[in-house]
């Protein structure tokens, strides 16, 4: 009989393929996680791109913000 894991358990890739999504979808830049996970920002960013979700509405104030500051 297969001894039971939890999901997260299977491979130690999924571990961190769970922190990598979690740092990102936090917010964390793309260049550090890179570094934190030993990617470079290409990499990162081919293989987690659709794992990073919400982010739209902060991105886009973000923007509003710097527009709209006469003095960045």
């Amino acid at each position: 009989m297969r001894k039971w894991r939890p999901p997260l358990a299977r491979r130690p890739y999924d571990l961190r393929h769970a922190a990598v999504s979690t740092w990102l979808n936090s917010g964390v830049p793309a260049p550090q996680v890179a570094a934190w996970a030993g990617h470079s920002v290409d990499v990162l960013l081919r293989v987690y791109a659709t794992c990073i979700v919400g982010q739209e509405d902060a991105a886009r104030r973000r923007i509003e913000e710097a527009l709209s500051d006469p003095h960045p």
